[in-house]
């Protein structure tokens, strides 16, 4: 198999319309060759490419920045003597005289298949700025590590932001270049846009399902230590609004389905079964203990559950992510009833206002209201989803690249 940037690299013909323009590129520590030679290094080494700058997104080029909501400043490449612009710094938004700096920006984002990884808005912002400035874009595609499922309801009107894109799913089910086509037609953009794709990609073969088993993992984001995080993500990733542990400050972050010293790990597990014992399937659940040295319940024991969506345990057709997390906050609710669950709106996240964060991460307040509610069962979660998630898998359709 090979990634669209191998291809770029080794095919001239692809890179013919390029001879003469200045190039840019927007990248991240994910960025590689098959060989592991960052792309910034193999565009500068080619004799036919004019690279004039560079761009990073959320947690920098260097992917450097741990947290979320630490911005990383504008520098100058100390070996190739380009720009490096930031996107998660003093702006979201390529700026008119960041846009002045080249003709054609490639992206290569190795993204996680979920609406809320910033990188997706950080392409649909290229985007528009591209077509207000009169640039193109061409995506350097790689897999999505979670493969084709869809799932989530899809984001609310009035509930965009830097972790909403659009109206989409929570689990996209799509690639950085498939999407691309799909914002540019949804958001009615007039731009250049080309996709050079991957060879050899077959997002639903086994035993990836999405990520081949040739690729060596790389973090795109410094939490995004595995595969099996890139499954659970679309889950994990609500805990951000929560007042439960993610596992951030340990060595396994977004892989937990919660951590706290005050909530015992096994009886949830077993209240979990009770709720709904096929929203479990596809994966394989353990208690587990760990004491984060950062961030949430930093230097207290927490105890919590690990999910493993790898190996044997892993069923790619079965596992739900989005619906496990929901019945983890469902279970707590349940047994903790006057658990302290949402973080407030005290808590800006992603730079919002006035706003719950799990109601910004879900874009739209079905999902909390439905754990909140001590009549509502898994089929009122069904009711508001699978319309969402039907309607994608239609809406999807004529941009998937890779059959």
């Amino acid at each position: 198999m090979k990634l669209g940037i191998d291809r770029l690299l080794a095919d001239p013909s692809l890179r013919a319309p390029l001879v003469g323009r200045r190039v840019a590129l927007c990248a991240h520590p994910a960025s590689v060759t098959e060989d592991l030679v960052h792309s910034l290094d193999a565009m500068a080494a080619l004799d036919d490419v004019k690279l004039t700058a560079a761009f990073g997104p959320q947690h920098g080029l260097k992917g450097d920045k741990q947290d979320n909501m630490v911005e990383t400043p504008d520098e100058m490449d100390p070996v190739h003597g380009i720009p490096v612009f930031s996107l998660y710094g003093e702006v979201r938004r390529p700026t008119r005289q960041m846009m002045s700096t080249f003709d054609v920006v490639l992206v290569d984002l190795q993204d996680l298949g979920c609406r809320i990884y910033t990188f997706i808005t950080t392409l649909l912002y290229i985007l528009e700025a591209a077509a207000e400035h009169g640039k193109a874009v061409w995506v350097l595609d790689r897999p999505n590590p979670a493969g084709r499922p869809i799932e989530g309801t899809t984001l609310k009107a009035g509930w965009e932001s830097f972790v909403g894109a659009g109206p989409i799913p929570m689990r996209h089910g799509m690639t950085l270049g498939e999407l691309g086509a799909w914002f540019i037609d949804h958001f009615k953009l007039d731009v250049e846009y080309r996709v050079i794709s991957m060879e050899g990609y077959a997002p639903d073969g086994a035993p990836g399902h999405g990520w081949p088993e040739s690729r060596l993992w790389i973090n795109p984001s410094p939490n995004a230590a595995s595969l099996n995080m890139a499954r659970a993500y679309a889950g994990t990733v609500m805990l951000e609004g929560a007042t439960l542990s993610e596992g951030r400050g340990t060595t396994r972050p977004l892989e937990v389905l919660f951590g706290a010293p005050d909530v015992d790990a096994r009886a949830v597990l077993t209240e979990m079964e009770r709720i709904a014992p096929n929203w479990l399937a596809g994966c394989a659940l353990r208690e587990c203990w760990f004491e984060p040295t950062f961030h949430k319940h930093a230097g207290q024991l927490c105890n919590g559950v690990m999910v493993h969506a790898e190996g044997r345990f892993y069923e790619h057709d079965k596992f739900r992510p989005w619906r496990l997390q929901a019945l983890a906050f469902k279970a707590i609710r349940s047994l903790y009833p006057d658990y302290e669950i949402w973080r407030g709106k005290d808590f800006k996240y992603e730079y919002t206002e006035d706003v719950l964060a799990i109601d910004v991460i879900n874009g739209g307040t079905g999902l909390r209201e439905w754990v909140d509610d001590k009549a509502a069962g898994p089929g009122e979660l069904d009711a508001i989803s699978s319309p969402d998630e039907d309607a994608w898998t239609e809406e999807r359709q004529p941009y998937l690249l890779y059959r």
